[in-house]
């Protein structure tokens, strides 16, 4: 895949679609960290003056009809929405995200460590709680590697509040990492690879304690 031919066809029929109602595109994702297999998804990035369920429809048609449109998938948004939504979100939102049709800055407000904590939190709670639900009624490994893939997100928001550096690429991360956190990633890049043996209670039992022993700092 020559990802910056295809994002310059995206582009083209995307403003020939919406004109000068489109606001900005980006790319994030493995293809925006330069971290793509061939098995990759394509996340792109579309902001539009205003979002509506027809206006849905008619990028969903523009998406198909382009090659290897069935791998793409991302995040589309009015302006007004983006620029409202949650500030833990788009702090990994905007860091994990490459302009490539106007600026994305110009769109969101700053955000500092407060937001990188925010994020940490909630990603916590979630993880504890899938986990702690795997742990009692059962989980499918599939859900399992997603939460763990999840889990890498959260670690460059620990990293970068322990830090002061944000680690974009995965690959990179563990430089950064310890303990924990280091097997954390150490697991999700396994996950990823097909390369991890460990069974599903013992996938779950890790990142249920990872999450609590986050959600406990938090606390203190």
């Amino acid at each position: 895949m020559d990802i910056e031919r295809w994002m310059g066809r995206y582009q083209a029929e995307v403003l020939d679609a919406f004109g000068g109602r489109v606001r900005y595109i980006g790319l994030q994702g493995s293809y925006g960290r330069g971290e793509a297999t061939e098995a990759s998804d394509i996340d792109v990035v579309l902001i539009l003056d205003t979002c509506t369920p027809e206006d849905l429809a008619r990028y969903q048609a523009v998406v198909r009809a382009l090659p290897a449109g069935e791998r793409a998938c991302g995040f589309v948004s009015g302006a007004a929405e983006v620029a409202a939504w949650d500030r833990g979100e788009l702090f990994q939102f905007r860091r994990d995200t490459t302009d490539i049709w106007g600026r994305l800055a110009d769109l969101i407000p700053p955000e500092g460590p407060r937001d990188a904590g925010r994020a940490l939190h909630a990603g916590a709670c979630e993880a504890y709680h899938l986990c702690g639900h795997a742990l009692v009624h059962g989980c499918d490994r599939e859900t399992l590697a997603g939460a763990y893939k999840a889990a890498v997100f959260l670690l460059q928001a620990k990293a970068y509040l322990e830090t002061g550096h944000y680690c974009r690429r995965h690959c990179d991360l563990g430089g950064l990492l310890s303990g924990a956190d280091l097997e954390l990633l150490q697991t999700a890049q396994a996950l990823r690879a097909g390369t991890c043996g460990d069974p599903i209670e013992a996938l779950a039992s890790r990142l249920f304690c990872w999450s609590r022993d986050v959600l406990g700092s938090a606390r203190a």
